[in-house]
């Protein structure tokens, strides 16, 4: 049987790093942990932390290729984070000038949930705990 220990990280490519750089520090408040310019690959690699828990790596590559998103596209659905308060959160995101969508109730657990996206459209969940 295979033994998973945790999810290590989240790797994230980005059209505009500058952008998303700021929104993953400065929106969801994230941690930088290491920045590095790999000049060969004309690429940044970002390594983000949540609560001193090493999470995300953000990279940016010349042109990637755009890929649908959506939180019902094919492929990553959505990355989730949980918060205590999502009146609070929302909130926040509104001084942040952030869209989002209404405020889901998820029919199983009937916890309430929103997304919104990052600068590239990836869906990003609020999970209200």
């Amino acid at each position: 049987m295979l033994t998973i220990n945790k999810v290590h990280h989240i790797a994230i490519l980005c059209s505009d790093y500058q952008k998303s750089k700021s929104f993953y520090t400065e929106v969801l408040g994230l941690t930088i942990i290491r920045e590095i310019y790999r000049e060969k690959r004309q690429s940044y690699k970002l390594d983000l932390s949540l609560n001193g828990n090493y999470i995300v790596e953000l990279f940016s590559f010349p042109n990637p290729p755009k890929r649908p998103s959506g939180p019902e596209a094919v492929g990553l659905r959505h990355l989730a984070f949980e918060v205590t308060d999502l009146d609070e959160t929302i909130a926040f995101l509104n001084t942040k000038h952030i869209k989002s969508e209404p405020i889901r109730t998820d029919e199983i657990t009937e916890t309430r949930l929103k997304f919104i996206a990052d600068p590239d459209e990836l869906p990003i969940e609020f999970y209200e705990r």
